[in-house]
């Protein structure tokens, strides 16, 4: 017999960023708990073969094309995703970018405001949106959400060549904070990931250098990057009534690199 406190059948998850990397791992695992998932990303394509992976769950599963930096985007397709599944029980703000590694010497303002557009404002047009959702359907009596941000080790820890990234990891942590204490009440709980070196499309450059995919290896005491797969698990948890009393959390999901 499962535990039925992971049982995730009648919830709704949104996924910004769904249809790939780390975003489509939490998918395909809350998915696989019974919930019907809805995924945002920037390409239709890969929408669309996301949705044919999760279908095999037997859920209802849907895609909408979305820049999250573009707040006026967001609440639209909020609100088209809410006439498709009728509601939103977790909003996973998963969807980021990075730009190549730069010296701050030379870091272009453009790249910097870029990555600040899609990684933090983006992040602040979704959750704003899920938490004007949450809020008011426990006005009406029905309590209860989750709000899950995808940060990055490079939020504790010294990312060099990448303060741009950096920032707007770090600025979630406090985001995520201010928000489990502000929606409390309403039974809504809101944390934060941070995902150590995984193997994605966003890393495929660093990966894919040899001298510094084993450089980073060497780095993580479990012995290997991570994948996709390694956040189905968490993406349960915090998505289920299990996580109840767990709220303005940072957990790291990084194979033991910040502690070596």
């Amino acid at each position: 017999m499962s535990y039925s406190a992971f049982d995730l059948s009648g919830k709704v998850a949104l996924i910004t960023g769904g249809n790939g990397g780390i975003g489509l791992g939490m998918a395909k695992a809350v998915a696989a708990a019974g919930a019907d998932v809805c995924i945002w990303g920037t390409r239709a394509d890969k929408n669309a073969a996301a949705v044919e992976q999760l279908q095999v769950y037997g859920i209802r599963a849907g895609a909408y094309v979305c820049d999250v930096a573009d707040g006026t985007a967001v609440a639209a397709r909020f609100q088209e995703s809410l006439a498709a599944f009728g509601r939103v029980d977790a909003c996973f703000a998963n969807a980021g970018m990075i730009v190549p590694p730069t010296s701050f010497l030379d870091m272009r303002a453009e790249d910097w405001q870029r990555v600040i557009g899609v990684n933090l404002d983006g992040a602040f047009h979704v959750l704003q949106a899920a938490s004007r959702h949450m809020v008011e359907r426990a006005k009406q009596g029905d309590a209860g959400g989750r709000l899950i941000a995808t940060a990055s080790i490079a939020a504790i820890s010294g990312a060099a060549r990448n303060e741009h990234y950096a920032a707007t990891k770090g600025a979630l942590l406090s985001v995520v904070s201010a928000l489990a204490v502000e929606f409390a009440r309403y039974g809504i709980t809101a944390n934060a990931l941070l995902p150590g070196w995984v193997e994605t499309a966003m890393t495929e450059d660093f990966f894919n250098s040899t001298k510094f995919s084993a450089a980073v290896k060497s780095r993580i005491p479990v012995g290997r990057w991570g994948n996709p797969e390694d956040f189905g698990a968490i993406a349960v948890y915090l998505m289920s009534d299990a996580s109840a009393y767990h709220t303005g959390d940072t957990i790291r999901i990084d194979g033991g690199y910040c502690v070596f």
